[in-house]
């Protein structure tokens, strides 16, 4: 019997287990990666945490009761202003409604954000919905510009039918505007058309 022939199964054992080991730590690097966009596709199929989702089609039926949405906007590590230009509307429940936000870039160069959202009462994300808003998309404001964004949105009939929203008059919808990290912004250039 050679010396050899006892570390065998040792060395399949181990050889196993460090296999085993590195798929695993693998396994959780690419779960670690694909949570957060299979997190926000949850949260906006669903609504969870207030996350506002975005509809196809307005809805046909209008109901008679109301509901008050109010507006935030906020900006974080950018050089802008951001307000919303009303305060507050009333809604009847299932109307389409349209809302304007306005923008000013006070840097000297064009700057690329994209706005998040959400509802407070966070009951209320399953049943607010928006046809349009400039938070589907990057933005990019140019040097000193001043932009005026629509928001078209309504508050699903479901939401007066519903134990936990149905006694919730208000519903507050908050922007903030965070500079887009995957978007290298340049100056346009000089003749003012853009590159092809």
């Amino acid at each position: 019997m050679s010396q050899n022939e006892p570390s065998d199964p040792n060395r399949r054992r181990n050889t196993r287990l460090a296999l085993i080991c590195a798929g695993t730590f693998f396994g959780m690097v690419g779960a670690a990666f694909a949570a957060v966009p299979l997190y926000q596709a949850f949260c906006q199929a669903t609504g969870f945490g207030g996350t506002v989702r975005r509809a196809e089609a307005a809805p046909t039926e209008t109901l008679g009761k109301t509901v008050v949405v109010r507006f935030d906007a906020n900006v974080r590590d950018l050089p802008w202003s951001f307000e919303a230009s009303q305060i507050q509307q009333t809604v009847k429940i299932g109307e389409t409604k349209l809302a304007f936000f306005r923008v000013t870039n006070h840097a000297d160069h064009p700057i690329t954000a994209r706005a998040v959202y959400n509802v407070v009462p966070e009951q209320a994300g399953a049943y607010f919905e928006k046809l349009q808003c400039f938070c589907f998309s990057d933005q990019t404001i140019a040097a000193g510009a001043t932009v005026d964004m629509p928001v078209l949105y309504f508050v699903e009939p479901g939401y007066a039918k519903d134990i936990n929203t149905k006694g919730k008059p208000e519903i507050t919808l908050s922007y903030t505007f965070y500079p887009a990290t995957d978007v290298a912004t340049q100056p346009p250039p000089a003749n003012g058309k853009a590159a092809s």
